[in-house]
């Protein structure tokens, strides 16, 4: 394993303890309404200015955070260990444990996943504990592919065989053998899966189908920032800069422990702030290595 990029982590870092930390600051009531107030601009105390109620943005941003990070890790969380159980199971014993397992999952992925996601809620119900189940449906597929195809490409190797020759339970094999080995990948789907949730989330609740309002959440401001658009533009800017740069730090943090994990992947040269952010937008030139010189300049030099 390669030495992990630490910016894209404290950045992560960052935004989980100030979402963490919401209760303790000196902010004030996120709920507190003061309509005499109403769409007031920024001042001392309210630094981001009051939405259409007279709450103030900047507590409803890191309370919103709070709200949207928890369903979206928790949601992904029990995606992981489910679906971890289920690859490793199908995976290693196969025949029936394997057709339950994977078949089941192909069953689930016929589904578009904002589809399911719409049918669900629908039919259960707007909410955060509907939200967290349902989220980990959707992402529960992608795990136990992830985990059932790596259980393949090691369960054949030889220090696999070693503890079974040594006598090893099938549980010990997988659970302290196999599971190690194959960590790597599900890292790398576990920071991919919290990324796409909390944009599901988002819009499950800009939708009026995720989050129950009053309480805070981004995709309840942006679409109450809709409807005072013209008179206060920046109450729709703030929660959709707080959602956009969420998912770069996600984005970057699934990009850094992919080249972490991965043992074949050639290191990179030292990349810039934007290249961290936002990987792959902005191209730079190959540099040409001196075995794929011009002939023209070769023969020039030899001359």
């Amino acid at each position: 394993m390669r030495r992990l990029n630490p910016f894209p982590v404290a950045l992560v870092a960052a935004i989980a303890a100030l979402a963490l930390l919401a209760p303790v600051l000196p902010l004030p009531d996120p709920l507190r309404t003061d309509v005499a107030h109403r769409l007031a601009p920024s001042a001392p105390g309210h630094w981001l200015g009051r939405d259409e109620f007279g709450r103030d943005v900047l507590t409803r941003l890191l309370w919103g955070a709070r709200v949207s990070l928890s369903v979206a890790g928790a949601s992904a969380g029990i995606a992981c260990i489910l679906g971890v159980a289920l690859g490793l199971v199908g995976g290693f014993l196969g025949t029936v444990a394997e057709i339950l397992a994977i078949r089941t999952m192909d069953v689930v992925l016929c589904f578009p996943p904002l589809l399911l996601a719409l049918l669900v809620v629908t039919l259960l119900g707007p909410g955060a504990a509907t939200l967290i189940p349902v989220l980990a449906l959707v992402y529960l597929p992608g795990f136990v592919r992830v985990v059932y195809a790596g259980v393949l490409s090691v369960r054949s190797a030889d220090y696999v065989e070693a503890m079974r020759v040594l006598g090893a339970g099938r549980l010990r094999i997988m659970l302290r053998t196999i599971l190690p080995n194959i960590g790597g990948p599900v890292l790398v789907q576990l920071s991919l899966s919290v990324a796409s949730a909390l944009v599901l989330e988002s819009g499950l609740s800009f939708l009026g189908l995720g989050v129950v309002p009053p309480a805070p959440s981004w995709g309840l401001m942006i679409a109450a920032a809709r409807t005072t658009m013209a008179q206060a533009p920046l109450l729709l800017l703030w929660p959709c800069l707080a959602l956009s740069l969420t998912i770069l730090a996600m984005n970057a943090l699934c990009d850094a422990l992919r080249d972490a994990v991965d043992p074949q992947r050639v290191p990179r040269r030292r990349r810039s702030l934007l290249d961290r952010l936002a990987p792959g937008l902005v191209r730079t030139r190959p540099r040409c290595s001196p075995s794929r010189a011009s002939p023209s300049r070769s023969r020039h030099r030899t001359a």
